[in-house]
């Protein structure tokens, strides 16, 4: 079994040393409940609603080099996984990026694909799937925020056997799109998702919190309100996830016919 959590946040524009405060009580909880791997929102460095490029600029790390990307790594020394979203000077320049450390390493760094309203303006869109990490004996994939709207990215992974998909967010629309499709996005590919947003207003931006988790069968596990903040964490069996079966009769991933999709991935000329 597996003790997988979500940390839930307030982030502020400006406010590195407050940041850092907030991941230090963050990850202090995560210790104290033991949790094994914990998945942080997104941009949880930086904030959110930058008014320029220059200011996302400046609010930026390098990663694995930068003061919180340190500070996660130091955390996942105890034999844990931690997943963070950062505000990354890459080398290339800005990206909305997931930062994975685990075992005292930095496993892995995932850079959004689909950015998202004014992102697109800060950041540079990810141009790899990302990647499956293993740790422990289970499989790990990572998405940001509205990556969710692409189910080709949760299926990607799942063909490749990740059977927990950690989800870094920062989630403003209505009606709570994203924790819905999360949980479709389990049942369709038979994997656990996790899901960590923050809260607060920024700018004129409210964030609904409501970080949660769901099973393979689309089962909400653990929800979070509007306005909490800390660390909540719920006990999993990771190789549930390599069961496919939705029937006896119907499996996710056999009962596939790739070649009847192939528009999916045809582009524009």
């Amino acid at each position: 079994m597996l003790k997988l959590g979500v940390g839930q946040m307030e982030p502020k524009i400006n406010d590195h040393k407050g940041n850092l405060t907030k991941l230090s009580s963050i990850l202090k909880s995560a210790a104290e409940e033991q949790v094994d791997v914990l998945v942080l929102p997104e941009l949880m460095n930086s904030g959110y609603v930058f008014e320029s490029k220059e200011e996302a600029q400046a609010l930026a790390e390098s990663i694995p080099e930068g003061p919180f990307s340190k500070k996660l790594k130091t955390w996942s020394e105890a034999g844990r996984l931690v997943v963070a979203g950062l505000c990354e000077d890459g080398p290339d320049g800005l990206h909305n990026s997931a930062a994975l450390f685990g075992g005292g390493k930095h496993l892995d760094t995932y850079r959004k694909i689909h950015l998202f309203g004014e992102e697109k303006l800060w950041f540079i869109a990810g141009k790899k799937e990302p990647a499956v990490v293993n740790f422990k004996g289970s499989r790990f994939g990572v998405i940001v925020c509205f990556d969710w709207a692409f189910p080709e990215l949760s299926r990607v992974l799942a063909l490749q056997g990740v059977q927990i998909i950690l989800h870094p967010a920062n989630l403003i629309l209505p009606s709570l799109y994203c924790v819905k499709a999360m949980v479709t996005r389990s049942i369709e590919n038979h994997v656990f998702t996790a899901t960590a947003s923050r809260i607060g207003v920024e700018r004129g931006v409210k964030f609904l919190g409501n970080s949660q988790v769901t099973d393979p069968r689309g089962h909400i596990l653990l929800s979070m309100n509007e306005t909490e903040t800390g660390v909540s964490w719920v006990e999993i069996e990771p190789a549930y996830a390599d069961d496919k079966a939705l029937t006896p009769m119907n499996d996710v991933m056999k009962d596939r016919v790739p070649e009847l999709y192939r528009r999916i991935t045809e582009t524009e000329d």
